[in-house]
């Protein structure tokens, strides 16, 4: 598997994402038990039961645009306005789980987001088309990957640099198969220690033989242009 190194973005006042990553939009509920009036839901009917209510089945499905491979009808995806009046009364609500954060009442604010789950949060940085994410990171100062963003490739889980960098007296570099593990954040001040380590392997990794050079030399630029970043910036960076 491959090692990803990235900063701590959001840490930097700088970063034109910064906003719209700490926008939250929907949140996912692990349980909407309390929150029924807020959470979103489908409306779907049984296909036994829709089947048993539209006597041409594939006409229905014809008109609809549907699959004949559909488990259920979901009234959203139904077109026809004479379908929906036979569906509608036959359907139930299933919660989705997601509630749409701009729709709660700031009294109750605190209470949702308490039942939250972590791992499912939408931002408004989320719901940007990848063309604006693009442009975007195109011109922000700390898109340090060539313009492309600011998370970009160590390299494989069995790269040899973190030992040559050990044996060179780079204890930043050394430590990223255990940052990985341990799931570090380095500090700014560490991103000024990986900058004098960058220059300190460029001139030695000729020393280690030409394949090491060609193999690594982009790492080390890489890694420099991030901790550069980091270091103007204040920021955190880590390797996962």
């Amino acid at each position: 598997m491959g090692i990803i190194m990235s900063i701590c973005e959001l840490e930097a006042k700088n970063a034109l994402c910064r906003e719209k990553k700490l926008q939250l939009m929907k949140i996912r509920l692990s349980s909407v038990q309390g929150f029924e009036d807020l959470a979103d839901f489908d409306e779907v009917v049984e296909l036994s039961t829709a089947k048993e209510n539209l006597p041409d089945w594939e006409a229905f499905l014809k008109r609809n645009r549907l699959s004949d491979d559909i488990q259920a009808v979901y009234l959203d995806k139904v077109k026809k306005e004479e379908d929906l009046a036979v569906l509608k009364p036959l359907a139930e609500k299933t919660y989705t789980g997601w509630v749409d954060l701009s729709k709660v009442p700031e009294q109750r604010r605190s209470a949702i987001m308490a039942a939250a789950d972590d791992e499912n949060k939408v931002t408004a940085w989320d719901m940007v088309s990848f063309d604006e994410m693009n442009e975007t990171c195109g011109r922000c100062t700390l898109s340090w990957d060539k313009g492309r963003g600011c998370i970009g490739a160590f390299g494989p889980d069995n790269s040899l640099l973190p030992e040559i960098a050990s044996r060179r007296g780079c204890p930043v570099v050394a430590s990223v198969f255990d940052g990985v593990s341990g799931k570090r954040l380095y500090t700014p001040q560490e991103a000024e220690d990986l900058l004098s380590e960058v220059e300190k392997l460029k001139v030695a990794l000729p020393d280690e033989g030409k394949m090491m050079v060609r193999r690594y030399d982009g790492v080390l630029d890489r890694l420099r242009a991030m901790a550069q970043v980091c270091a103007s910036e204040g920021c955190h960076f880590r390797f996962f």
